[in-house]
């Protein structure tokens, strides 16, 4: 079997990956906790709905095209997921939730700012608004990995256990973000081909989307306990968030009004 077949193969078997999932959450009610991965997983059938006709039978243009939509819905959606399964962690500290989704929004306006920043100093790219995509695609991967690594070294203290769904669903992402980092970088320093590179990061993907199945069906969910230590620092962060009540501003909110004024003022700009 050659590597164009195994890449078919490879890419047919993800729709019905899935579609499983996508089941499996909504008998288990899964779909409740987090919606935004089950749109993700309904999004990514529908993408290859699309895609595959487009790439067998159209030209390698309108591929192309059809391609970076999906990765820029995925994008969006991948950074939404990583800001459900960070709440998911925190339910039962109100306070760091607040501030951990303003933080989220401040880290998506930077990743922005970053990818336009390194796009404007690129020279002889022949799509800046693809290129755009692949960094913001890039700092999402990191902060991907950089999610799971954080899990892994403070599920103890936050009383997050290996076996919770959203510690799941952030292992199947962290997966594919560290072998797609590890092979583009590989790719980079032509120590491999693009071929390679491919079969690899659609293998990491599958294998991600089993990890998410494993999970969603072997998942037992329960309460989330407060631990004594991110107790303390939500107990600190709700004593700023009462200092409002006697006329200063306070910290999560000013965030939040930050945010939104920068977001405001970039989507007001003239393109």
């Amino acid at each position: 079997m050659s590597s164009h077949q195994i890449q078919l193969a490879l890419w047919v078997i993800q729709p019905v990956f899935q579609a499983m999932i996508a089941v499996i959450a909504f008998r288990r009610k899964l779909h409740r906790e987090f919606p935004v991965f089950l749109t993700y997983a309904l999004v990514q059938i529908a993408l290859f709905a699309v895609q595959y006709p487009v790439h067998r039978w159209c030209s390698s243009s309108a591929y192309f095209y059809t391609f970076w939509v999906g990765a820029a819905i995925n994008v969006v959606l991948a950074f939404k997921i990583i800001h459900e399964i960070f709440l998911d962690i925190f339910r039962p500290y109100h306070a760091l939730r607040d501030l951990g989704t303003a933080l989220f929004k401040w880290a998506a306006l930077i990743m922005v700012l970053v990818s336009v920043v390194v796009i404007s100093v690129s020279p002889g790219l022949d799509d800046p608004l693809s290129g755009t995509i692949e960094v913001i695609q890039r700092c999402v991967r990191v902060v991907q990995c950089g999610l799971v690594l954080f899990l892994l070294a403070f599920c103890k203290n936050l009383g997050v256990s290996w076996r919770r769904q959203s510690f799941g669903i952030a292992l199947g992402f962290g997966l594919f973000a560290g072998v797609e980092l590890l092979t583009t970088a590989l790719h980079s320093g032509l120590h491999i081909r693009g071929t390679t590179m491919n079969l690899l990061d659609m293998a990491a993907y599958n294998v991600g989307m089993v990890l998410w199945m494993l999970y969603s069906v072997l998942n037992r969910r329960g309460d989330a306990v407060p631990v004594l230590v991110p107790l303390r620092w939500d107990e600190a962060l709700t004593e700023i968030h009462t200092h409002e009540e006697d006329g200063s501003e306070s910290l999560i909110p000013m965030f939040e009004h930050m945010v939104d004024r920068a977001f405001s003022k970039a989507q007001d700009s003239p393109t």
